[in-house]
C-alpha cells in the first residue's frame, strides 16, 4: 500500500529547526508517519490537503515527567505540603491501587495530555508492585494513541518491622526483562521503555550502582528523583556517580531544587539531563526550580508536569511558568550582583518552547525522532487556532505560543501521522471515553474510601 502524503498549508509554521526556520504561510508535507518537507511553496503533490491557514502549526509538546497513574486524584493535594503527599499518596492511597486503576489513570491522563497539545509523555510510573500493574499501565498508554516513554518505577510502601526498606531494594530485574524482551523490545514503537530508579537521593549506593548498570545492559534511559540534601540517602551521590562513570546522557534527574551550582555543573559536564516541574516545585519545594541554573551551566532544560493532585496537567502553563520564573531570577540576580540593568530580555521566548519540545526529546534520547518539524522526523504536529478570541491578532507566532496560548487553543493533534484530535475534539470513541471517565471517577472514589481519606476543601 503506497504511503499517504498529506500537505498542511499553514497560517504560521514554527519548525524550531534552525536550518529551516519559521514561516508565515508555510507548508508542511507529511509522508505516512514522517515529515517529508517543510518550507514555503513546496510545490508538492499530496493525497490530502489540510487547510490550516488560520492556525499556528508547531511541534508537539513533550511532557518529560508525569505520574500519570495519579489522574484519578486530580486536585486533592492543592494545599498539601511535601509530608502530606508522601504520607497520603505513597504510604496510603498508592497501596490501594490495582492494575485496572493504573490502566484508567494512564488512559484518561494520556488523553488529557493529547487534548492539551502533548504528543510525547514520559510516564514516570512509580506505584508498580507487579508485572500485571506495569502491563495495564502500558495498555492505557497504548490505547490512548500517545507517544510515550513508560518509565517503570517501584512503589515506596511503609516498611514493615524486620523488612528491608525500599531504599535498599534494587530495581526488579524480572519485570524489566519481561517488558524489554516482550512488548517494549523496540525503541521504534510508539510506547518505549525506561527505568524510573531510586537514584542516590532515595536509594543506597549499592542499589544505585546495580540499577544504573542494569539500565545500561538493557539499553534504557534511567531517571531519578532528587530530594532535600539533608534527607538524601547518599548526599554526594551524583558526584560519586560521575567518578564511577555512572552519570551520562542516559541518565535524567528530576527537580534538583536543593542542588547548588557545583552539583548542577557536574550533571551538565557529564551530559546528563535535568527535568524541572516548575509549578509543583514552586508549590512546595524549598529551593528554586533549576531551569535557570541548568541553562546557565550550559545544559538544555526540559519540563514536565509531575503530579496533577497538586497542579494543572497543561504544558502551556508549565512552559509559561518556567519562562517567567527564569526571567525573574536572571533579572533579580543581575541586580543583586550590582550590574547595570539588562538592555534586552535575558531569556527569550523561543528558549521556553525549546525546553518544552527539544529539551524533553533530548533528555530521553529521542531528539533524532521528535522535538522539531524537520524532514525525516516523526509526524508529531500540533495546530493552534490563531483566530480564537484570546489569540488574535498574531504578531509573532513564538510569542503567541509561549506567552498567550493555552490548552483550549489546541485544534488538531497528529501523532505518528495519525489524527488524534481534530476540530477541537479528541478522535477517540466518545462512548468509550465517557465510560472510562465514569470508571476513573469511581476508581478514585474507591481508593480514597479504602484509604480513609476525605478531601478537606472549601466546599463541604
Amino acid at each position: 500500500m503506497p504511503t499517504k502524503r498529506v500537505l498542511i498549508r499553514c497560517g504560521w509554521l514554527v519548525t524550531l529547526d534552525p536550518d529551516i526556520g519559521d514561516f508565515r504561510s508555510g507548508e508542511l508535507l507529511l509522508a505516512g508517519d514522517r515529515i517529508e518537507a517543510a518550507g514555503r511553496n513546496l510545490g508538492a503533490t499530496a493525497d490530502e490537503i489540510i487547510d490550516a491557514s488560520d492556525k499556528i502549526v508547531m511541534p508537539g509538546l513533550v511532557n518529560a515527567h508525569m505520574h500519570t497513574w495519579e489522574t484519578a486524584l486530580r486536585g486533592i493535594g492543592a494545599e498539601w505540603m511535601t509530608p502530606d503527599y508522601l504520607r497520603t499518596i505513597h504510604l496510603n492511597l498508592a497501596t490501594r491501587y490495582k492494575p485496572e486503576d493504573n490502566y484508567l489513570g494512564n488512559l484518561v491522563g494520556a488523553l488529557g495530555q493529547i487534548d492539551a497539545g502533548v504528543t510525547t509523555l514520559v510516564d514516570w510510573c512509580h506505584n508498580i508492585t507487579s508485572l500485571d500493574m506495569a502491563e495495564r499501565a502500558v495498555d492505557g498508554l497504548i490505547d490512548s494513541g500517545i507517544r510515550a516513554v513508560f518509565a517503570h518505577g517501584t512503589a515506596k510502601p511503609p516498611t514493615k518491622e524486620g523488612a528491608v526498606p525500599f531504599t535498599h531494594l534494587p530495581h526488579p530485574r524480572e519485570r524489566i526483562e519481561a517488558l524489554r524482551k516482550g512488548r517494549l523490545t523496540s525503541d521504534d514503537n510508539l510506547v518505549t521503555l525506561a527505568m524510573a530508579i531510586l537514584g542516590p537521593d532515595w536509594g543506597a549506593w549499592e542499589v544505585v550502582e546495580q540499577d544504573i548498570r542494569m539500565a545500561r545492559e538493557f539499553g534504557l534511559v534511567s531517571s531519578s528523583h532528587t530530594r532535600r540534601r539533608e534527607d538524601c540517602v547518599v548526599p554526594d551521590g551524583y558526584h560519586r556517580m560521575a567518578k564511577a562513570g555512572l552519570l551520562g546522557p542516559d541518565h535524567n534527574l528530576v527537580h534538583g531544587t536543593s542542588y547548588d551550582r557545583h552539583d548542577i555543573q557536574v550533571i551538565v559536564d557529564n551530559g546528563a539531563s535535568l527535568t524541572s516541574t516548575v509549578l509543583v516545585e514552586l508549590h512546595h519545594h524549598i529551593g528554586d526550580p533549576q531551569v535557570a541554573a541548568f541553562r546557565e551551566a550550559g545544559g538544555l532544560p526540559s519540563l514536565g508536569i509531575d503530579v496533577e493532585p497538586f497542579t494543572s496537567g497543561h504544558m502551556f502553563r508549565e512552559m509559561q511558568a518556567g519562562l517567567l520564573h527564569t526571567r525573574g531570577r536572571e533579572i533579580r540576580n543581575n541586580a543583586l550582583r550590582g550590574n547595570s540593568p539588562f538592555k534586552q530580555m535575558p531569556v527569550r521566548s523561543r528558549e521556553a518552547l525549546e525546553w518544552a519540545t527539544i529539551g524533553g526529546a533530548k533528555a530521553f534520547r529521542m531528539d533524532d525522532k521528535i522535538g522539531t518539524l524537520s524532514p525525516g522526523k516523526k509526524a508529531d504536529v500540533v495546530m493552534l487556532r490563531a483566530n480564537d478570541i484570546n489569540m488574535v491578532p498574531i504578531h509573532d507566532p513564538i510569542y503567541s505560543i509561549v506567552e498567550i496560548a493555552g490548552a483550549g487553543n489546541v485544534d488538531t493533534v497528529l501523532i505518528d501521522g495519525i489524527v488524534r484530535k481534530q476540530n477541537g475534539k479528541l478522535a477517540f470513541p466518545a462512548d468509550v471515553l465517557a465510560r472510562r471517565v465514569d470508571e476513573l471517577t469511581e476508581s478514585g472514589a474507591r481508593i480514597m474510601r479504602e484509604g480513609g481519606y476525605q478531601v478537606t476543601g472549601a466546599l463541604q
